[in-house]
């Protein structure tokens, strides 16, 4: 499947957070570079304490909310979400720190266009945990993967990897912070590359020109 980049315009991303927006600010500061190709068109939350929104709002980024709680059913919120971020007609959609597993109805919807960032070097270490899993496990390396989200819990097809080296004097804090500022700077290499020259997903496999 080709994704071609925009033509004539920048490539439209929203962005999906649940914190306080390291990545979307790295996102925003890019996005104002001449050249980069991208524009953050919204940025969408799954809680108001999210401090990202105001990030945001300061940037002149509408923005939305939609809670878990605020549905009947977790397939609810799930559409409610896709049509959220479907009415800003994105070509990308990025979760950058965005804490809920959508649903089917958003993975079908933005197939082959949603990516996501995890602080290991997958399929090694997915879940919540990985910077503690890779100290546990004695790893002398690790990193961050930036992928396209699927079903699956960080199994999707790996768009980049950046490595980590783990020091010897390294505990999960440290680690865990060397770790994304990483996988920050890959995030934004990497929007910036596929806003530009569009991508290929075949099977697992993902080219970018």
């Amino acid at each position: 499947m080709r994704y071609a980049p925009a033509t004539g315009r920048p490539c439209r991303v929203v962005v999906l957070i649940s914190g306080g927006g390291s990545n979307l600010a790295a996102l925003l500061q890019a996005c104002d570079e001449p050249g980069y190709g991208a524009q953050i068109v919204a940025v969408g939350a799954d809680r108001e304490s999210a401090g990202g929104l105001k990030l945001a709002s300061d940037a002149g980024v509408p923005t939305f909310v939609d809670r878990v709680s605020e549905y009947p059913a977790r397939d609810a919120w799930d559409q409610a979400l896709t049509e959220h971020v479907a009415a800003y007609e994105p070509d990308l959609v990025i979760s950058a720190g965005f804490l809920k597993l959508v649903g089917p109805e958003f993975l079908e919807r933005f197939e082959g266009r949603y990516i996501n960032t995890h602080n290991s070097l997958l399929p090694a270490f997915p879940g919540m945990n990985g910077p503690k899993e890779a100290l546990e496990y004695g790893v002398k390396l690790t990193g961050a993967t930036l992928f396209f989200v699927d079903a699956g819990m960080d199994t999707g097809p790996i768009l980049a990897q950046v490595s980590v080296p783990v020091l010897p004097d390294d505990d999960v804090e440290t680690l865990t912070e060397r770790i994304k500022v990483a996988e920050r700077a890959q995030l934004v290499e990497c929007v910036g590359r596929l806003a530009r020259d569009g991508w290929t997903l075949e099977g697992r496999r993902v080219t970018v020109p």
